[in-house]
């Protein structure tokens, strides 16, 4: 398996030369092995893109061009430049390297042997790895340190017992290196000599780092123990570790607390003695410890934890603050008090921070209510809702009160609380507060009115339609269809003829919430002749959305209206109805020059499902507008055809990261074993491979089926990534299935899944390790069949 090199950047970037020079490279390139020298002599160039656009021809001639590129790292040393590029055109090489390459590690030419070593461990070549063993106890460190990194890239068995071996070589300059690699090749047997070199205070810190780059759960109790006993240095390098472990844990298997029983495992006064102490190494902590003993904290609990937790909210790292308030949400009862506490005493900034936190108890409306009048608006706007979230309707008149407040987001986050909240006394405060003086007031309780629909504030809405304000009529218009009243429909009709156009088109947006009938049929049409544009644009909207069809021609012919606008709501309306003329129309809207019209048109079409529309959903997707192409591809989604799928799979790829997302997404949802083997196919894309391994595992029909059938073919790049599909279900059927995958054909399958059996914990799961651990044709599972059984 071998590194990939592009041929050439975008020639958008290239000078005029470079561009003459690199287009000579391609041209040599096609000439075979008879251009070698001229592109062996085209390492050295000064030009890096022309560099790299002579290391792409290299690589694709193979063979031939290894000898060439050896004996460039053998003679030619004389240029850092040329020695990179050759070293990366073997990396890339198409061609047999591996033989001339161990050729070249018999130098007495130590930086001759580690280039060898590089390219070896970079090709990922396992047939090297008896030859790079042997290199890791080579008399020169520099060439022993490169073999070490070159195992840790090929990985396996062998390379990890080579690995272990260099642990004790003695030589500080091999063992620094060899617990790094060893940390992140990830096979669970390196966690016992790790953990070995925990008792070494020269290595204790490396390897606890490194215990966390395993993501073992095995090393969670010797990390633990750290947390007691350690020093802070120790003590903030285990708080790490342990974090990196649960997230690992969390990306294999989709859920993990190893990390939180641990902690947690002890004694009251033991948890509260680690909770002291985790506080205590906040001080000389960095932003990434930090907020490592904020999640620790979190998970431990107690008043001192709490008490810490506070503390790192005030820090300047503002992911160290966010890392603090989540671990003091994770608290709950636990930090109330405290929160409370610092909310009362707290000021501007430190409210914002502590609102979010704050529980559903009631006895925390007293302190939240108190921030109602902070002269920050967006602590008062925080401190509403957080008195909605808590549900106590015993705030509803202070939060009246703030109706009137300067700041808009304010009124806004006030009167949603009203709304969530309800009460017996909301309708009664509601209609006081809509006849007061202050137009602000009167507003805002219109509003709550109309949400609520209460019968007896017809009267006001009335009052407020023959208002002078047109933001009251606005207001009193929007909640008039919800009163059950014929008199609220009869001001309704009056409105739609008022002379003042705002209040026109409020009339004809508030009729598309009533019931259909002869005489709004009738002012709707009217409105589409008005003489304002967002007249007739909301009168075309409410026809559409009372699904009016006799009124399809009518709104055909606005499609060529001057006001943008009204293109966009003709095409939205006809999208609701069903007849020829009104398909007609958004096919040919599908291909306006205006994109907003085209869009909407497309949506319509996707609404209709009709199969004659997909082609041009099919030639939408494929828009220079990205735009375009996600509408697009939301319609085409809903179809149920052959073409589909394809068409899905080529959006995942998209240059556009929000159609790639939004492709997946459709992906994921769509059952039947065929979208899974296209979510497969997907792994290899580095963009999207997290959002494909999060839609695998979501538990579709089909889903196991393919997922399973890919575990026979996956290699060592997806076997991990499809196991941590199928462990992230957390389904009895997807764990039958990791059991079952213990018996596939690939034995990187195997090998990726063994960890994941050993996690479930279960009689029937540790039954299949054993078998396996007898019987697997393949050593390296069985040796990780003992590991996962603590053999």
């Amino acid at each position: 398996m071998t590194e990939s090199t592009s041929v050439t950047g975008s020639p958008l970037f290239l000078s005029a030369e470079d561009r003459a020079r690199v287009e000579e490279v391609e041209q040599l390139a096609r000439g075979g092995a008879g251009s070698l020298e001229r592109l062996v002599a085209g390492l050295d160039t000064s030009s890096w893109a022309v560099r790299r656009a002579v290391v792409a021809a290299l690589a694709r001639l193979g063979t031939p061009a290894v000898s060439p590129l050896c004996d460039v790292l053998r003679h030619r040393r004389d240029n850092e430049a040329r020695l990179a590029a050759a070293v990366e055109a073997l990396v890339a090489s198409t061609g047999a390297v591996e033989e001339s390459l161990e050729g070249l590690t018999d130098s007495p030419s130590a930086p001759i042997v580690c280039d060898a070593a590089q390219v070896l461990g970079r090709r990922r070549s396992r047939r090297s790895v008896p030859l790079l063993a042997r290199l890791t106890v080579h008399p020169d460190d520099n060439v022993a340190v490169a073999a070490i990194e070159a195992l840790g890239r090929i990985g396996g068995g062998a390379a990890v017992d080579a690995l272990l071996a260099a642990l004790g070589s003695g030589n500080f300059f091999r063992i620094f290196p060899a617990i790094d690699v060893l940390g992140r090749c990830g096979d669970p047997s390196v966690v016992p000599a790790l953990l070995g070199l925990l008792a070494d205070p020269f290595y204790a810190l490396e390897s606890a780092r490194a215990l966390g780059r395993t993501g073992q759960d095995a090393a969670v109790p010797a990390l633990v123990s750290l947390l007691r006993r350690g020093n802070d240095a120790l003590v903030r390098v285990a708080a790490v570790a342990l974090v990196d472990i649960h997230e690992a844990q969390v990306q294999r298997f989709g859920g993990a607390r190893a990390v939180q029983a641990a902690l947690r495992s002890g004694p009251g006064p033991d948890l509260s003695m680690l909770g002291r102490r985790l506080a205590q190494a906040i001080t000389s902590a960095d932003s990434a410890e930090r907020a490592a003993l904020a999640r620790l904290l979190g998970w431990v609990g107690g008043q001192d934890a709490a008490a810490g937790l506070l503390r790192l909210l005030d820090g300047p790292d503002p992911s160290v603050a966010r890392s603090a308030a989540s671990a003091l949400a994770e608290l709950g009862a636990d930090a109330d008090e405290q929160i409370l506490q610092a909310l009362q005493d707290g000021d501007s900034a430190r409210r914002r921070v502590l609102l979010p936190l704050v529980g559903r108890r009631a006895s925390a409306v007293p302190e939240v209510m108190a921030c109602l009048e902070d002269r920050e608006a967006s602590v008062r706007a925080l401190a509403a809702d957080t008195l909605s979230r808590i549900g106590d309707t015993s705030a509803v008149p202070v939060l009246f009160q703030r109706l009137m407040d300067d700041d808009a987001r304010v009124v806004q986050a006030a009167t949603g609380a009203i709304q969530s909240l309800g009460s017996e006394q909301t309708e009664t405060l509601a209609l006081h507060a809509a006849r007061s003086a202050d137009p602000r007031l009167r507003r805002a309780a219109l509003r709550i009115i109309s949400y609520f629909g209460y019968p007896r504030g017809l009267e006001v809405l009335l009052s407020a339609m023959r208002d002078s304000d047109e933001r009251l009529r606005d207001a009193a218009i929007f909640g008039l269809p919800f009163i059950e009243d014929p008199r609220a429909v009869d001001a309704l009709l009056t409105a739609a003829t008022h002379e003042s156009e705002r209040t026109r088109a409020a009339a004809m947006r508030a009729l598309g919430q009533t019931e259909k009938e002869a005489r709004i049929t009738s002012t709707l049409l009217g409105g589409l002749n008005d003489r304002d544009a967002w007249v007739r644009y909301y009168a075309c909207q409410s026809l559409g959305k009372l699904n009016e069809e006799a009124a399809a021609d009518a709104i055909v012919a606005l499609a060529d209206d001057d006001a943008g606008q009204v293109r966009v709501a003709v095409v939205d309306a006809l999208a609701h109805m069903h007849t020829e003329s009104a398909m007609t129309a958004l096919r040919r809207a599908a291909a306006s020059t205006d994109a907003d019209v085209r869009r909407a048109a497309l949506l319509g079409l996707g609404v209709a499902r009709r199969q004659d529309a997909l082609p041009v959903l099919l030639e939408a997707s494929s828009s220079e507008d990205a735009a375009t192409r996600l509408v697009a591809l939301s319609a085409v989604a809903e179809y149920e055809a052959p073409e589909t799928l394809p068409a899905l799979l080529h959006a995942a790829s998209d240059r556009d990261d929000s159609v790639r997302s939004a492709a997946v997404g459709f992906l994921a949802t769509r059952p039947g074993v065929p979208a899974t083997q296209a979510l497969v196919s997907l792994l290899g894309d580095l963009t999207v491979r997290e959002r494909v391994v999060s839609a695998l595992a979501l538990p579709m029909e089909g889903r196991l089926p393919g997922l399973l059938a890919a575990l026979d073919v996956a290699d060592e790049v997806t076997a991990p990534l499809l196991v941590a599909a199928l462990a992230r279900m957390r389904r009895a059927d997807a764990r039958a299935a990791l059991v079952q995958a213990l018996e596939t054909s690939s034995a990187a399958a195997r090998r990726a899944v063994v960890p994941a059996v050993g996690a479930l914990g279960t009689l029937e799961a540790r039954d299949a390790l054993e078998r396996a651990s007898l019987r697997d044709e393949d050593p390296e599972v069985r040796r990780a069949c003992l590991v996962a059984l603590g053999k």
